[in-house]
C-alpha cells in the first residue's frame, strides 16, 4: 500500500495494536511491524512509535531490534518499554523503579514540557495510565525532562533536534484522556495527512473475505455475541447468504434462555441461513473433572471443532467446499501470546491447537482479527444491525464455563505458603483512603481462590484480597463506604503495594448463621448443577441492569461462581461489572447504590448462595474475568 503511514513497532505490549488503532481512528493510516524488521518496512513512513512490552531492556533476552531504525530521519515516539529503550539506546540507564505504577497517575509538565510540540493543547497536569515496574534512572544523551509523576521523575523526555520523544505512560488507552491529543500532535510533527476512514476499513474487509474464501462456502460459529454476529453480517454481505452458514451451538454454557433469544434476534433481522445445535452433553463431558483454567478453555475450543465436524457430516456438507470462520478480535490473539514478543495472558478458545492447524492450512477466515470491540460495534452499525445485536454485552464462545471456577478442594503446600504470605502483605498495608469509621470496622482477608490478572504485560495468577466492613448479623448484609472513589483508591493502594495480590473485592453479603470459619474451599467442577446456579444469579443481575437502564451504561457484566462455601452444593458469587472501550483496559463499574442493594437482596433469597462479593479492581492489574 503506497499511502503515507505511521509504523508501530510491536515489542510485545498488550496495547501495541491499540496504538495503531488510535492513529487510524484519528484518520492516519498506521501499520504494525516487528522491531527487528528490515528498513524496507518504513517506505512511505512519516513516523515511528515504539510500543510497550513485557521485557526489561537490561535483560539478556530482549526482543530483536534493528538499531539502524534510530538512524532514520523520522520522528520517533517511545511508550513504556519504548520509552526505556529510547533512553537505553542513547546512553541512559534503566532499572527497577523505586515504586512501580499500575493504573492512574498524574503527569505534571514542567515549563519545557508546556512548550513541547508533543504536548500542544495538553493540560499542564493530566491523567495518564501506567503499567510498569522498570523506569528510566538516567535519561539518554541530549534528552531533557518535560514531565514527571509522583513516583516517576523521568516520565516524559524529548530530544527536539533528533525529533525523539518518549513517555512512560500508555497514551493509547482511554484512561489517558488526552492521549489522542498527544498522538495528534505526534502525527503533526511527522507531517502526516488524514488518509484513513471507516469506509476504507469496511471495503478492505469485504475484499479480503472474497479473496480468502475464493470459491468456497463458509461455516461460522455463532455464539450470539457481538463479534460473531458482525462477522456473520460481513460474510453475508461479501459472499451472499447462499454461501454462508451460521452454526449456533448450545454448549450448555449459555445464559438463561440465551439460545432462544439469539435465534429470535437473528430471524428478526432477516438472517435465515443458520442452524442451532444442542451439544451441551458433549461439552460438559469434555470438561468433566477439569480444574485448570487453561486446560478447560482448550477442551472447550477443541470440542467446538469436534462438534463442527459432526454437524458437517450430519448436514452432508462437502468438506472440500467449506471453510470455517470465527469472530476473532485482535485482543483474542494478543492475549493468547499471538505475536512474537507478547506474553500469554489467557488462552482463548479460538486459538487452540485444532484451530491453529486450520489457520496454517488457510482454512479459517477471521474478518475482525485486526479490530477491537468498539470498532466491531461501529462496523455492525454501519452494516445496519440494530442495537439489540450490536450493543449486547460481550459473550465469548465458552460462555459461562469460564465463569465457574473449579477446584479439587485442596491447596498445594506452595499455594498455602503464598496464601499466608499474601495475608501478611495485606495486613501490612495501611488503609490510607478510608475514613476512621470504615477502618475501624474493616476486616481484610485473602480468598483461597486464585484469579488471573495482567501487570506490566505479564500474566499473573494470584489470590484476591477481600475488604469486609461491618456486617449486620441478622440479615448478613455488609456495609461499605458511601463513596466509590474511596473504594477505587483503596483497591489501587492494595494492588500496587502488594506483590502477591492482583485483585480486590468487597464483601456484600454473607448468609446469616454461617460463620467465617464455615466458608472453605470446596471440591467443585463445571457441571450442570453449578452452571444452573450461576444462570440464576446472573439472570437476576442482568434483569435488573436492563430494567434500570444500567445495561447500556456498562461494557460488560460477569457473574463469577466460586467453590468457596459452607458445603459442596453451595457457592459464593462475585459481581464483576466493568466499563471499557477496547477490552485492553477497564475500570470496575460503580453501580447505583439502590440498584446494587436491590440486586443483592434478590440474590440473597437463593438458598444456595453463601456469600456475595463485588470486584472493585481495574484492568490492569486484574483482567475482566477470573480465569
Amino acid at each position: 500500500m503506497s499511502r503515507s503511514k505511521i509504523v508501530v513497532l510491536d515489542f510485545g505490549s498488550q496495547y501495541a495494536h491499540l496504538i495503531a488503532k488510535r492513529f487510524r481512528a484519528l484518520g492516519y493510516y498506521s501499520e504494525i511491524a516487528l522491531p527487528g524488521t528490515d528498513l524496507s518496512v518504513f517506505e512511505n513512513a512519516k513516523g515511528i512509535v515504539f510500543s510497550g512490552g513485557p521485557a526489561s531492556v537490561y535483560d539478556e533476552k530482549v526482543p530483536d531490534f534493528n538499531e539502524k531504525i534510530l538512524d532514520l530521519d523520522l520522528p520517533i515516539l517511545g511508550l513504556c518499554y519504548g520509552h526505556q529503550l529510547m533512553a537505553h539506546s542513547y546512553g541512559g540507564k534503566v532499572g527497577k523503579a523505586e515504586t512501580g505504577e499500575f493504573g492512574f497517575a498524574q503527569l505534571e509538565l514542567n515549563d519545557t514540557g508546556k512548550s513541547s510540540p508533543l504536548f500542544k493543547g495538553v493540560s499542564a497536569s493530566t491523567q495518564v495510565w501506567m503499567s510498569h515496574q522498570d523506569g528510566v534512572l538516567v535519561p539518554g544523551e541530549g534528552f531533557e525532562v518535560i514531565g514527571r509523576t509522583k513516583d516517576c521523575p523521568y516520565a516524559a523526555l524529548q530530544n527536539l533536534s533528533k525529533k525523539r520523544f518518549s513517555l512512560q505512560c500508555h497514551c493509547e488507552v482511554k484512561d489517558t484522556p488526552e492521549g489522542n491529543k498527544i498522538f495528534k500532535n505526534f502525527a503533526d510533527i511527522c507531517g502526516m495527512e488524514v488518509n484513513w476512514d471507516e469506509d476504507t476499513v469496511l471495503n478492505h474487509i469485504l475484499e479480503t473475505i472474497k479473496k480468502d474464501a475464493k470459491d468456497k462456502k463458509v461455516l461460522l460459529f455463532l455464539s450470539g455475541g457481538v463479534d460473531s454476529t458482525v462477522a456473520f453480517a460481513l460474510l453475508n454481505k461479501a459472499l451472499g447468504q447462499d454461501r454462508v452458514l451460521g452454526l449456533h451451538i448450545d454448549n450448555g454454557f449459555m445464559r438463561k434462555n440465551e439460545s432462544k433469544n439469539v435465534a429470535d434476534a437473528y430471524h428478526k433481522f432477516g438472517f435465515n441461513n443458520f442452524i442451532v445445535e444442542d451439544a451441551s452433553e458433549s461439552f460438559l463431558k469434555a470438561i468433566k473433572g477439569l480444574t485448570d483454567p487453561q486446560k478447560k478453555r482448550m477442551a472447550v475450543g477443541e470440542n467446538f471443532i469436534t462438534v463442527r465436524d459432526s454437524v458437517v457430516k450430519a448436514q452432508n456438507l462437502n468438506e472440500e467446499e467449506w471453510m470455517l470462520a470465527q469472530g476473532t478480535l485482535y485482543p483474542d490473539i494478543i492475549e493468547s501470546g499471538g505475536t512474537k514478543n507478547s506474553h500469554t495472558i489467557k488462552t482463548h478458545h479460538n486459538r487452540v491447537e485444532g484451530i491453529q492447524k486450520l489457520i496454517e492450512k488457510g482454512l479459517i477466515i477471521e474478518p475482525l482479527k485486526d479490530l477491537y470491540k468498539d470498532e466491531v460495534r461501529a462496523m455492525g452499525k454501519k452494516l445496519g444491525l440494530d442495537d439489540q445485536l450490536v450493543m449486547r454485552h460481550p459473550f465469548p464462545g465458552p460462555g459461562l464455563s469460564i465463569n465457574v471456577l473449579c477446584s479439587d478442594g485442596k491447596l498445594s503446600e506452595e499455594d498455602k505458603k503464598e496464601l499466608a504470605d499474601a495475608q501478611k502483605e495485606l495486613d501490612s498495608i495501611k488503609s490510607a483512603h478510608l475514613c476512621e469509621h470504615c477502618t475501624a470496622t474493616l476486616k481484610k482477608y485473602i480468598l483461597p481462590v486464585k484469579s488471573v490478572g495482567v501487570q506490566g504485560d505479564f500474566r499473573t495468577y494470584r489470590f484476591p484480597a477481600v475488604l469486609r466492613f461491618s456486617k449486620d448479623e441478622t440479615d448478613g448484609f455488609c456495609h461499605f463506604p458511601k463513596h466509590w472513589k474511596k473504594i477505587e483508591d483503596e483497591s489501587g493502594n492494595i494492588t500496587n503495594s502488594a506483590r502477591l495480590i492482583n485483585r480486590c473485592i468487597i464483601a456484600l453479603y454473607q448468609k446469616p448463621g454461617i460463620k467465617d470459619e464455615d466458608l472453605k474451599l470446596q471440591e467443585g467442577y463445571c457441571d450442570r448443577r453449578r452452571l444452573d446456579q450461576l444462570r440464576e444469579v446472573d439472570n437476576i443481575v442482568l434483569k435488573n441492569l436492563h430494567e434500570s437502564g444500567w445495561y447500556n451504561k456498562i461494557f460488560q457484566h460477569l457473574t463469577i461462581d466460586l467453590p468457596f462455601a459452607s458445603s459442596p452444593d453451595h457457592a459464593s458469587f462475585v459481581l464483576r461489572p466493568v466499563c471499557s472501550e477496547d477490552v485492553m483496559t477497564a475500570r470496575f463499574a460503580q453501580l447505583d447504590r439502590d440498584l446494587l442493594n436491590k440486586i443483592v437482596r434478590e440474590i440473597a433469597e437463593l438458598d444456595f448462595v453463601d456469600a456475595l462479593y463485588y470486584d472493585a479492581t481495574n484492568k490492569p492489574p486484574a483482567t475482566f474475568g477470573w480465569e
